[in-house]
């Protein structure tokens, strides 16, 4: 499997980063991770961090091609939530850590995701967005039922009620998993938080990289740069990965 890939987190205008985002890269698969610490809750930095740590480290200790990538990225959301969870459980419930997460998977010619909360998993295709992840936000819904239009999700006053992530009750989270999407050459899979996507037009995301020109790095690092002079002196965190599938 032949790939180019890139990553990418700034800090904004907040006081630390509570982003982690990563891209592992195996002979015969590879996997995109963007985690995003909930910054009202205590300890997102180190949610984030355990939760990406641990959908990792069951990457590398699982035989690659994944057998089953959509089992796998269920039980590794599951063991991600669970390992926040046990951070915060002496915690009252409104100060344990959580976090949301976007993972997905590119391996034999197809790409499979999965996602919690409003960080996004986003499948680009000659210059376009072919599929993108739903966040499990109020504010999505009020899209999905025409209330608002997408112009409108990022002053919306409930913006950042986000409806399921990882940590805080140990029940398991809602979670979304796509099915097998087939991937062709010159494809883009790219994982993001919110402090990248919120701030862009989609549209702009989709044609970035064919009609910029650079490379996949640079590519993320324009992008991430228009999304803090959009959001201004307020920016969130920005964290994106990237995966160009050659063949």
């Amino acid at each position: 499997m032949r790939v180019e890939y890139a990553e990418l987190t700034l800090q904004g205008g907040r006081e630390n980063n509570q982003d982690r985002v990563s891209v592992a890269v195996a002979p015969d698969a590879a996997l995109l991770i963007a985690c995003d610490g909930m910054g009202g809750h205590a300890d997102g930095e180190r949610a984030a961090e355990i939760a990406q740590r641990t959908v990792l480290e069951r990457f590398w200790h699982t035989p690659q091609p994944l057998l089953d990538p959509l089992g796998f990225l269920h039980l590794a959301l599951g063991a991600a939530h669970a390992s926040v969870v046990a951070v915060g459980a002496q915690l009252a419930l409104e100060q344990r850590p959580r976090a949301t997460c976007a993972v997905c998977i590119v391996q034999q010619n197809s790409a499979y995701w999965a996602h919690v909360g409003d960080s996004r998993v986003y499948h680009l295709r000659a210059a376009r967005v072919r599929e993108r992840t739903r966040d499990h936000s109020h504010v999505e819904l009020l899209v999905r039922e025409g209330v608002i239009g997408a112009g409108q999700v990022q002053n919306h006053p409930m913006r950042n009620f986000v409806e399921s992530c990882l940590g805080g009750e140990a029940l398991l989270p809602e979670m979304a998993l796509s099915q097998r999407r087939p991937v062709l050459p010159g494809d883009v899979l790219l994982v993001c938080t919110d402090g990248f996507w919120a701030n862009l037009d989609e549209a702009l995301i989709g044609s970035a990289f064919v009609t910029l020109g650079l490379s996949l790095r640079d590519t993320l690092a324009a992008l991430a740069a228009q999304a803090l002079l959009n959001a201004g002196a307020g920016s969130d965190n920005t964290s994106v990965a990237a995966l160009r599938f050659l063949e």
